[in-house]
């Protein structure tokens, strides 16, 4: 019996690995769920799912949840102490981190620093500290096991294969659902429109930054670490079908891709299994109905974030960090209508531009880093 924890438990990575859970519960437990504020959702996972620690990101909801489920025998905790302490639980095997933005970094440090090893659905974690993260997860002989559909590919692409036959990652993308728009197309659009992504259904803010092409820059980044990449070796493959999930070039010129539906619950699966494969129930890719598949460069004229996302990782240091932190500051404005959408790029590109990168910074830094790119964003657009 594998022992799971998984910190971002109510969000959508984390409602649907507890699904993988629940499809393979002779083989899979939750030992600690950790969420920010959804109590009543977090109260209903207790319930079924029965793990020893839980924790709320704030005070007042874990007070709550400590009301909810007094007649239980979990332990309620709170905030990042919280995190820490189930990161570190010697009661499970894999520590699932799927929380939103930085607050991943310090949890899954803990993690590691336990042996755990992390099935990672947190971009930030690597994308501003993976000079941190790698280095210590080999020292701890720890696995990093990629959760993305598109790293999971990379990861499914290579195994086997000694890495310096990798010749080029071919990272793809769906475009979004303002594929093919000018930037005057862009000007009007609103929160509900940037919220309709054609093939995934993730959470408000994956979806937006999914619009802008900053996760895509965000997963340039991630692969950058996760499979010790040069950035010339990863190329964004814009594919609209979302059916090849990514691929691996070879140095001979063979190409080994994984291919699927646009479900996250297989790459979770995956991860939480590696590496072996369990059977797993839903719709099966069929050729014969899909007919095509479509194969586009991307814009990074007019989905700027792409091509400032290579930008911060070609500078390095901390500059990922104020990319990311900016981006996350943004996008959170956006989704309060208080600014535009064509100000998430802006404001990134003007934080970066005010940034002097520490070359290789300590966590502390990185969040001094976040901190100033946070309070940019806010100073900028008059919140």
């Amino acid at each position: 019996m594998k022992k799971i924890a998984v910190l971002g438990s109510t969000g959508s990575i984390g409602t649907q690995t507890l699904d993988v859970v629940r499809a393979n519960a002779d083989e899979l437990c939750v030992t600690a769920l950790a969420a920010g504020t959804s109590v009543s959702k977090m109260e209903e996972q207790i319930r079924e799912f029965r793990p020893k620690l839980a924790c709320m990101y704030t005070q007042e909801a874990a007070d709550e949840l400590r009301c909810k489920v007094a007649d239980l025998d979990v332990k309620v905790l709170c905030g990042m102490d919280g995190l820490l302490e189930i990161a570190s639980d010697p009661s499970s095997d894999v520590v699932l981190t799927a929380v939103v933005g930085m607050i991943g970094i310090r949890p899954t440090i803990a993690a590691i620093n336990a042996g755990k090893d992390i099935a990672l659905a947190n971009k930030e974690t690597l994308v501003t500290a993976g000079h941190l993260i790698m280095p210590l997860a080999k020292e701890k002989g720890v696995q990093i096991l990629p959760v993305d559909s598109e790293h999971s590919a990379i990861f499914q692409s290579l195994h086997g294969e000694p890495k310096a036959r990798m010749e080029k990652i071919l990272l793809t993308a769906s475009g979004g659902p303002f594929r093919g728009w000018t930037k005057d197309q862009m000007a009007k659009i609103q929160v509900e429109d940037a919220l309709k992504h054609p093939n995934w259904n993730m959470g408000h803010k994956i979806t937006i930054d999914s619009s802008t092409m900053v996760n895509k820059g965000l997963e340039v980044m991630e692969a950058k670490w996760l499979f010790d990449a040069d950035l010339d070796q990863i190329q964004v493959v814009v594919h609209p079908q979302s059916i090849i999930h990514s691929a691996v070039q070879f140095c001979d010129g063979a190409i080994i891709a994984q291919l699927g539906m646009p479900d996250m619950k297989l790459p979770i699966q995956y991860a939480l299994f590696y590496p072996d494969r369990r059977p797993m129930a839903g719709k099966r890719v069929d050729f014969f109905a899909l007919g095509s598949m479509t194969f586009e460069k991307p814009d990074p004229e007019n989905f700027e974030g792409l091509a400032l996302a290579y930008q911060a990782a070609r500078i390095g240091g901390s500059m990922p960090t104020v990319f990311n932190a900016a981006n996350e500051k943004a996008v959170a404005l956006f989704l309060e209508r208080k600014i535009g959408y064509l100000q998430i790029p802006g404001l990134i590109r003007g934080a970066m531009e005010a940034h002097k990168p520490v070359p290789s910074p300590s966590v502390e830094e990185i969040l001094e880093a976040e901190r100033c790119a946070v309070d940019y964003c806010m100073v900028r657009s008059n919140c």
